[in-house]
């Protein structure tokens, strides 16, 4: 079995997305302050409120439409960490955007998706809380990213090791489909 179309969609567009902010966030960070930079940070802002976005809608899909069970070779102790993981990811994709937002509003500087909605502050201007959340926001991405690349090395295993068919459950190819 296969997650479905919109579970597929919902998962790649938000690791494109991943690996488009992480690395812009991490840039734009060592960049002098310039126009340019404020630009990076309002594509680097779009990317974490449709991140956000996104991971609710798929959360919200996931309530009416369940994953497809793990194959019955897959370890119980296995099973759950992978049940583990995924809560994880969850939380970290929803907490990370929101620590971003929450940085922003400490420092004074409103989060605007794609130049057109105006997200509401959600703390007061306060250097000290913007610098907090600024050791959060990052310490939360590096949560991530480890958790990311952990997920994708337990696809990669299953995959090319296991050879379990794991990984082409959230495949759009029809290879290997039983119907």
């Amino acid at each position: 079995m296969k997650y479905t179309r919109t579970a597929m969609t919902l998962h790649w567009l938000v690791a494109l997305l991943i690996f488009i902010a992480f690395p812009l966030g991490i840039y734009m960070h060592e960049l002098p302050l310039s126009p340019t930079k404020l630009q990076l940070y309002s594509y680097h802002k779009w990317l974490g409120v449709t991140v956000f976005t996104l991971t609710l809608l798929r959360l919200l899909w996931r309530t009416r439409h369940q994953p497809p069970p793990l194959p019955s070779s897959i370890t119980p102790w296995q099973q759950r960490a992978s049940g583990i993981a995924h809560y994880l990811l969850y939380a970290l994709l929803i907490a990370v955007p929101v620590s971003g937002w929450l940085m922003s509003s400490a420092k004074g500087v409103q989060t605007v998706w794609f130049g057109m909605l105006p997200l509401p502050d959600m703390v007061p201007r306060d250097k000290a809380l913007g610098e907090l959340f600024n050791t959060v926001h990052w310490g939360m991405n590096i949560t991530l990213l480890t958790l990311v690349l952990v997920h994708l090395l337990a696809g990669l295993k299953h995959h090319f090791v296991d050879r379990d068919r794991v990984m082409s459950r959230m495949s759009f190819s029809n290879r290997g489909e039983s119907s």
